[in-house]
């Protein structure tokens, strides 16, 4: 019997292609926002960020998402928890994961309601949208409204927002949980890594070296 990858499914290839394609060309656009913002100004916030990166994809990498199927499949978890849909990409290889543990679901937040209303379209295109509910809002108002635990955490949202939705969702996270972190490298990022690599605040943490890094971390 030949074991089940959903990420080989051509409808979750294509989607997966397309997108990764559409990434490297938003690159420019990204750099082009950056070096536009003066120096010296006030940071943008959520809903600010959101809409200066409206039609912007804000990957994982290609590594990166098969780094977090491969975490999946071996964890199991009932839930999965995503911070940052953006336009799908790092959801598609979550709910892949899912649907070949044969159980799970992935609950995802996402600022922008034309972001999620294009990721929508993408997972019923795919067939993974039985898997996936995307909340649309603030992930910090979202995710506290969400009851039970969460057995797998991606963070992946704006960078200076992973440590307080983290601390939300902290309460619903059982001993063995995972909780991933893209871009490392990113300044914004750095009181989360504060946060998780200090073992008194109950994780232990590695980083993995695929393109930016990303932070796992266990919870103890």
């Amino acid at each position: 019997m030949t074991p089940t990858n959903t990420l080989e499914d051509p409808r979750v290839a294509s989607a997966l292609d397309r997108m990764f394609r559409h990434a490297e060309q938003d690159e420019a656009t990204s750099r082009r926002i950056r070096a536009a913002w003066p120096q010296g100004s006030a940071p943008l916030g959520p809903q600010e960020q959101a809409d200066a990166k409206a039609e912007v994809y804000m990957p994982i990498s290609a590594q990166g998402g098969r780094l977090l199927y491969n975490l999946i499949r071996a964890a199991r978890p009932a839930t999965v928890v995503e911070f940052g849909t953006s336009f799908g990409i790092s959801t598609l290889h979550l709910a892949a994961a899912v649907r070949d543990n044969g159980t799970g679901r992935v609950i995802s937040t996402e600022l922008r309601a034309a972001k999620a209303a294009a990721a929508r379209r993408t997972f019923v295109e795919t067939g993974l949208d039985d898997l996936i509910t995307v909340l649309e809002g603030d992930a910090r108002d979202t995710l506290a409204a969400v009851s039970g635990s969460a057995g797998f955490v991606l963070l992946d949202g704006w960078k200076d927002l992973c440590l307080p939705v983290l601390r939300i969702l902290e309460p619903r996270l059982a001993p063995g949980t995972l909780v991933v972190a893209d871009d490392v490298d990113l300044e914004d990022l750095a009181p989360y890594l504060a946060y998780v690599r200090d073992p008194r605040n109950g994780y232990q943490s590695v980083t993995f070296p695929v393109e930016d890094g990303m932070e796992i971390s266990c919870r103890l």
